[in-house]
């Protein structure tokens, strides 16, 4: 590409309160100072022309599971005038969390995952805690853990969520984040760029409409052998030819011992440079290597 690349790093408006993506200006300032016009900008900000950009690079449009059909729009009309990474195919798939189904018939181990649109009847565990969150979510949002039997409170909530025209997941929830935590593999360009260990994010009596911390006690991790290979199988069963700039895979503990995949983030992971430094130039190198 002759010239300067324009690069519109995409990321939610925080309408007057403190930005909470400690990423943000660490990204721009390092895509300014290796020679791009680098800019933040909220996705929903009315009269941008994304069509002046060279790419529009996804980050921190933390508000977009909320809404999400606006979200998909904006997607679209972005990438007809420019390249939008990760791709709209990708962003349109990812958006949905049935996705974890689909993994599944791939062969990639995943948490076991029920799901109830509007107007099925639920069918909760009766012998085993479990957790209960929206197909269409993103930071704990709607995400509550109930004991075994504990039916009343669950049922509350996917009735509000239904209402709201969410579709309700329910899966078991696995003793071995209390104690092995939830680990994130971060890729950038299609290689392992870094990896973190969180705590439980859901705690026993915490209602899901509560503010939740995402990822409490955040620090650097070493991937196993184990869980590289269920990282990458995950990422290889993504549908279609699809170009992922960026990818995090979240996994925890199964029953079995082995790493299974909790989620798979391809529209806005948080990538916790803050904590990995040495990686700022490898995602730069890799976001230059698109528009070069």
């Amino acid at each position: 590409m002759a010239g300067t690349p324009r690069i519109a790093v995409v990321t939610y408006d925080p309408r007057g309160e403190e930005h909470k993506d400690r990423d943000l200006p660490v990204l721009v300032r390092a895509l300014r100072e290796a020679g791009a016009d680098a800019v933040a900008v909220p996705w929903d900000e009315p009269d941008v022309d994304w069509a002046a950009f060279d790419l529009a690079l996804i980050r921190s449009t933390w508000d977009y599971s909320w809404r999400a059909e606006e979200f998909t729009a904006w997607a679209e009309r972005c990438g007809e005038a420019t390249r939008l990474a990760n791709p709209l195919g990708v962003v349109k798939w990812n958006a949905d969390k049935r996705y974890l189904g689909q993994l599944a018939e791939a062969g990639v181990p995943v948490v076991p995952t029920r799901y109830f649109a509007p107007g099925d009847p639920l069918d909760l565990p009766a012998d085993r805690e479990f957790v209960v969150k929206p197909a269409s979510g993103a930071g704990a949002r709607y995400a509550a853990r109930y004991p075994a039997g504990e039916r009343d409170a669950a049922v509350r909530q996917a009735e509000r969520m239904h209402r709201e025209g969410f579709t309700v997941m329910v899966q078991p929830y696995l003793s071995s984040i209390d104690t092995h935590g939830e680990r994130a593999l971060q890729f950038f360009g299609g290689r392992l760029l870094h990896a973190g260990v969180k705590g439980a994010v859901l705690a026993p009596g915490t209602p899901y409409d509560a503010d939740k911390v995402a990822h409490p006690d955040l620090r650097p991790w070493e991937p196993t052998a184990a869980e590289l290979a269920v990282a990458e199988k995950a990422l290889a069963a993504v549908p279609g030819d699809a170009e992922l700039l960026y990818a995090r895979v979240d996994l925890v503990t199964g029953p079995d011992g082995e790493p299974c995949v909790m989620e798979l983030e391809l529209i806005e992971p948080n990538l916790f440079l803050h904590l990995h430094p040495d990686s700022v130039p490898r995602v730069v190198d890799a976001v230059l290597a698109v528009v070069g």
